[in-house]
Parts: C-alpha cells; sequence; structure tokens
C-alpha cells in the first residue's frame, strides 16, 4: 500500500493576553482541529515582557478536504488567540 504523504504545518499563535493558560490553549487548539488533522507538537517562544507564543506543528493530509486556510481560521477564531503567523508549509512522506 502506497503512504500517503502529509503537509506539516508549523504556525505561531500569539496569546490575546499575558495571563492566558498556555497549557488550556494548547487543549483548545488540539480539540478543535478536525479529525483527520493531528498535533505533531508545540513549542514555546519567548516573545518580550513574559508574552509566550506558541508554535504549533500540525499535520494534515495532503489530499483531501483539509487545506491551510481552513486550519489558519479555525485557529484564529480560537479564544485566547490574538493572532497567527504561518512559519512554515512543508511536504513530508509518513
Amino acid at each position: 500500500m502506497k503512504n500517503l504523504a502529509k503537509v506539516l504545518l508549523s504556525i505561531k499563535v500569539f496569546p490575546s493576553d499575558i495571563a492566558v493558560n498556555l497549557r488550556e490553549l494548547k487543549s483548545r487548539i488540539e480539540s478543535n482541529l478536525p479529525t483527520e488533522a493531528s498535533i505533531y507538537k508545540f513549542d514555546e517562544e519567548p516573545i518580550a515582557f513574559g508574552l509566550v507564543a506558541l508554535v504549533a506543528h500540525i499535520l494534515i493530509p495532503e489530499k483531501g478536504g483539509i487545506n491551510t486556510e481552513s486550519i489558519e481560521e479555525l485557529i484564529k477564531s480560537i479564544d485566547g488567540v490574538s493572532e497567527i503567523q504561518v512559519i512554515s508549509t512543508r511536504r513530508i512522506s509518513e
């Protein structure tokens, strides 16, 4: 059986406030993803004055109903997210 390629989407997520609980924000991001998408990992990146951004690395199928724009819009709409920045989009084989 042929292995399907996936897209690894890395998105920097800026919390709306320094008081946003990053563990809860990670959980909200993960639980709001479509079933075909999954979190590869999260990184935390200090920004300034105690503000920490999350970098969400998300795997989505290369072919199918999910596209990067829909994932971006979904994350932007989550409570506690101020803005996002797409860092990279790359195709990987599994």
